[in-house]
């Protein structure tokens, strides 16, 4: 059995309701990634904390430890777990625009609180161009789902 270079691009209609390969390997290792290195930071973080939490501090590390334990599902059902992905494109792209954008429009990103996090979640551009967006409008947008067998 060989296996091309090609085959990589090739649509799955068996295993992956037609996504291409190359997407399912990409979206796997943003899956990996996403449980490894963020699972690392952020079960650290709630696992070190002292004390009562701030309401809005607990709220957004919970909603980061959920992302990297849904991650290592990712890992087996990369297809399934689209959604996790359309979220974080979601919430990191309005983040982006409401606070990153007017701030460097205005000269002000460079040395304000919020220019370590911009660069954190400008590699979103990186899991928009992974997204097998032909699935996501059939699945989601217009819900026509492919019969299979």
């Amino acid at each position: 059995m060989s296996i091309s270079i090609n085959s990589i691009f090739e649509r799955d209609y068996e295993r992956y309701d037609g996504v291409r390969r190359i997407n399912v390997y990409l979206m796997r290792a943003l899956y990996f990634l996403m449980a490894v290195f963020l699972a690392m930071d952020v079960w650290t973080y709630i696992l070190g904390h002292k004390g009562a939490w701030a309401p809005q501090d607990a709220m957004a590390w919970s909603v980061w430890a959920g992302f990297s334990t849904l991650a290592i599902l990712g890992i087996f059902h990369p297809v399934r777990m689209i959604p996790i992905l359309l979220l974080e494109i979601f919430y990191k792209s309005l983040w982006l625009i409401l606070v990153a954008y007017p701030l460097w429009r205005a000269g002000t990103l460079v040395g304000s609180s919020a220019e370590g996090e911009t660069y954190v979640f400008l590699p979103v551009i990186i899991v928009i161009l992974i997204i097998p967006w032909g699935y996501v409008f059939r699945n989601y947008v217009i819900g026509a789902r492919r019969k299979i067998g």
